[in-house]
Protein backbone atom coordinates (compact mmCIF):
# COMPACT_ATOMS: atom_id res chain seq x y z
CA UNK A 1 0.00 0.00 0.00
CA UNK A 2 1.49 3.31 -0.91
CA UNK A 3 0.83 6.25 1.45
CA UNK A 4 0.13 9.71 -0.45
CA UNK A 5 0.17 12.71 1.12
CA UNK A 6 -1.63 15.38 -0.42
CA UNK A 7 -0.76 18.85 0.76
CA UNK A 8 -3.72 21.87 -0.06
CA UNK A 9 -6.16 18.71 -0.83
CA UNK A 10 -8.79 21.66 -0.67
CA UNK A 11 -7.89 23.60 -3.79
CA UNK A 12 -9.73 23.22 -6.66
CA UNK A 13 -7.23 21.14 -8.89
CA UNK A 14 -6.15 19.05 -5.58
CA UNK A 15 -10.39 17.95 -5.70
CA UNK A 16 -9.72 16.51 -9.09
CA UNK A 17 -6.48 14.42 -7.67
CA UNK A 18 -8.64 13.49 -5.00
CA UNK A 19 -11.50 12.27 -7.40
CA UNK A 20 -8.98 10.76 -9.87
CA UNK A 21 -6.60 8.77 -7.11
CA UNK A 22 -9.00 7.64 -4.36
CA UNK A 23 -10.37 4.43 -5.85
CA UNK A 24 -6.90 3.73 -7.19
CA UNK A 25 -5.21 0.23 -5.83
CA UNK A 26 -3.01 -0.34 -2.97
CA UNK A 27 -3.37 4.04 -2.64
CA UNK A 28 -4.25 5.25 0.71
CA UNK A 29 -5.02 9.05 0.34
CA UNK A 30 -4.28 11.65 3.84
CA UNK A 31 -5.80 15.07 2.82
CA UNK A 32 -3.89 17.95 4.55
CA UNK A 33 -5.64 21.22 4.15
CA UNK A 34 -6.22 24.03 7.15
CA UNK A 35 -10.04 23.55 7.50
CA UNK A 36 -11.68 20.22 6.82
CA UNK A 37 -15.04 21.62 6.25
CA UNK A 38 -13.57 23.22 2.87
CA UNK A 39 -13.59 19.86 1.56
CA UNK A 40 -16.80 17.66 0.58
CA UNK A 41 -17.66 14.60 3.35
CA UNK A 42 -17.96 12.27 -0.02
CA UNK A 43 -14.80 13.63 -1.32
CA UNK A 44 -13.10 12.70 1.50
CA UNK A 45 -14.15 9.60 2.54
CA UNK A 46 -12.13 6.74 3.06
CA UNK A 47 -9.03 9.23 3.27
CA UNK A 48 -7.32 10.17 6.42
CA UNK A 49 -7.59 13.92 6.70
CA UNK A 50 -5.25 16.09 8.94
CA UNK A 51 -5.73 19.89 9.55
CA UNK A 52 -2.62 22.35 9.34
CA UNK A 53 -0.92 24.89 7.85
CA UNK A 54 2.14 24.26 5.49
CA UNK A 55 3.56 27.32 6.86
CA UNK A 56 4.12 25.72 10.29
CA UNK A 57 7.06 23.25 10.26
CA UNK A 58 5.37 21.15 12.64
CA UNK A 59 1.93 20.65 11.10
CA UNK A 60 3.58 19.25 8.06
CA UNK A 61 7.08 17.28 9.47
CA UNK A 62 3.55 15.33 11.33
CA UNK A 63 1.60 14.99 7.92
CA UNK A 64 4.70 13.74 6.10
CA UNK A 65 5.88 10.91 8.33
CA UNK A 66 5.08 7.81 7.24
CA UNK A 67 3.97 8.50 3.90
CA UNK A 68 5.62 7.36 0.73
CA UNK A 69 4.74 10.18 -1.73
CA UNK A 70 3.50 13.89 -1.45
CA UNK A 71 1.59 15.61 -3.80
CA UNK A 72 2.16 19.32 -3.06
CA UNK A 73 -1.00 21.58 -4.65
CA UNK A 74 -0.53 25.30 -2.88
CA UNK A 75 -0.26 28.96 -3.35
CA UNK A 76 0.75 31.74 -1.03
CA UNK A 77 3.93 31.72 0.60
CA UNK A 78 5.37 29.12 -1.65
CA UNK A 79 8.83 29.51 -0.83
CA UNK A 80 8.82 28.92 3.35
CA UNK A 81 5.96 26.37 2.97
CA UNK A 82 8.04 24.38 0.37
CA UNK A 83 11.30 24.47 2.04
CA UNK A 84 8.98 23.39 4.96
CA UNK A 85 7.89 20.35 2.99
CA UNK A 86 11.35 19.36 1.73
CA UNK A 87 13.31 19.71 4.91
CA UNK A 88 10.21 17.55 6.60
CA UNK A 89 10.52 15.04 4.01
CA UNK A 90 14.26 15.07 3.92
CA UNK A 91 14.31 14.75 8.13
CA UNK A 92 11.26 11.93 7.93
CA UNK A 93 13.27 9.99 5.00
CA UNK A 94 10.34 10.67 2.51
CA UNK A 95 12.01 10.39 -0.88
CA UNK A 96 8.90 11.14 -3.60
CA UNK A 97 7.76 14.48 -4.58
CA UNK A 98 4.65 15.44 -6.62
CA UNK A 99 4.44 19.23 -7.19
CA UNK A 100 2.21 21.98 -8.90
CA UNK A 101 3.80 25.18 -10.20
CA UNK A 102 2.82 27.40 -13.33
CA UNK A 103 3.58 27.85 -16.95
CA UNK A 104 5.78 30.74 -17.47
CA UNK A 105 8.31 30.41 -14.60
CA UNK A 106 10.94 30.11 -17.20
CA UNK A 107 10.06 33.28 -18.64
CA UNK A 108 12.37 36.81 -18.85
CA UNK A 109 11.70 39.36 -17.66
CA UNK A 110 9.85 36.83 -14.63
CA UNK A 111 6.10 37.90 -14.47
CA UNK A 112 5.58 39.42 -10.45
CA UNK A 113 2.78 36.48 -10.28
CA UNK A 114 5.10 33.80 -11.12
CA UNK A 115 8.25 34.74 -8.43
CA UNK A 116 6.73 32.43 -5.89
CA UNK A 117 6.13 29.39 -8.66
CA UNK A 118 9.88 29.68 -9.89
CA UNK A 119 10.77 29.47 -5.81
CA UNK A 120 8.71 26.43 -5.76
CA UNK A 121 10.74 24.96 -8.67
CA UNK A 122 14.30 26.23 -7.09
CA UNK A 123 13.55 24.82 -3.41
CA UNK A 124 12.18 21.43 -4.82
CA UNK A 125 15.23 20.67 -7.78
CA UNK A 126 17.87 21.72 -5.33
CA UNK A 127 16.66 19.27 -2.32
CA UNK A 128 17.88 16.16 -3.18
CA UNK A 129 14.52 14.53 -3.36
CA UNK A 130 12.76 12.44 -6.20
CA UNK A 131 10.77 15.27 -7.76
CA UNK A 132 8.03 15.77 -10.19
CA UNK A 133 7.32 19.46 -11.15
CA UNK A 134 4.40 20.15 -13.18
CA UNK A 135 4.11 23.42 -14.97
CA UNK A 136 0.18 23.98 -15.84
CA UNK A 137 -1.72 25.86 -18.34
CA UNK A 138 -4.32 27.57 -17.11
CA UNK A 139 -6.88 25.06 -15.72
CA UNK A 140 -10.16 24.39 -16.93
CA UNK A 141 -13.14 22.45 -15.44
CA UNK A 142 -13.42 20.67 -19.78
CA UNK A 143 -14.71 16.81 -19.14
CA UNK A 144 -11.66 15.63 -21.00
CA UNK A 145 -8.47 13.78 -20.58
CA UNK A 146 -6.57 15.19 -23.34
CA UNK A 147 -2.40 16.45 -22.58
CA UNK A 148 1.13 16.58 -23.75
CA UNK A 149 4.55 17.18 -21.92
CA UNK A 150 7.07 19.27 -22.81
CA UNK A 151 10.20 19.36 -20.63
CA UNK A 152 12.38 22.15 -19.04
CA UNK A 153 14.21 24.12 -21.55
CA UNK A 154 12.04 23.32 -24.50
CA UNK A 155 9.36 25.82 -25.79
CA UNK A 156 6.28 25.13 -23.31
CA UNK A 157 3.22 24.24 -26.24
CA UNK A 158 -0.50 23.63 -26.28
CA UNK A 159 -3.33 25.60 -24.50
CA UNK A 160 -5.41 25.67 -21.37
CA UNK A 161 -6.18 22.07 -19.31
CA UNK A 162 -8.82 20.69 -17.83
CA UNK A 163 -8.42 19.58 -14.33
CA UNK A 164 -9.64 16.09 -15.34
CA UNK A 165 -6.05 15.92 -17.50
CA UNK A 166 -3.68 16.72 -14.43
CA UNK A 167 -5.22 14.71 -11.97
CA UNK A 168 -5.17 11.50 -14.60
CA UNK A 169 -1.72 12.57 -15.35
CA UNK A 170 -1.03 13.41 -11.02
CA UNK A 171 -2.39 9.87 -10.61
CA UNK A 172 -0.16 7.77 -13.00
CA UNK A 173 3.01 9.24 -11.08
CA UNK A 174 1.30 7.68 -7.81
CA UNK A 175 0.81 4.08 -9.52
CA UNK A 176 3.73 4.55 -10.89
CA UNK A 177 6.34 6.56 -8.93
CA UNK A 178 9.35 5.75 -10.48
CA UNK A 179 8.21 7.48 -14.04
CA UNK A 180 9.71 11.17 -14.15
CA UNK A 181 11.65 11.07 -11.94
CA UNK A 182 13.45 14.37 -11.24
CA UNK A 183 11.44 15.99 -14.27
CA UNK A 184 10.75 19.42 -14.70
CA UNK A 185 7.59 19.20 -17.38
CA UNK A 186 5.26 21.67 -19.12
CA UNK A 187 1.80 20.16 -19.13
CA UNK A 188 -0.81 21.44 -21.59
CA UNK A 189 -3.62 20.48 -23.86
CA UNK A 190 -1.87 19.74 -27.07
Amino acid sequence: MKKVLIIGASGSLAQSVIEASKNLENIELTLFLRNKNRISIELSEDCKIIEGDALDFNDIKKAVANQDIVYVNLEGNLELMTKNIVKAMQEEGVQRIIAISSIGIYETPLKPVLVPYRKLADVIEDSGLDYTILRPDWFTNADEIDYSVTIKGTPETGSAISRKSIADFVSKLMIYPNLYINENLGISKP
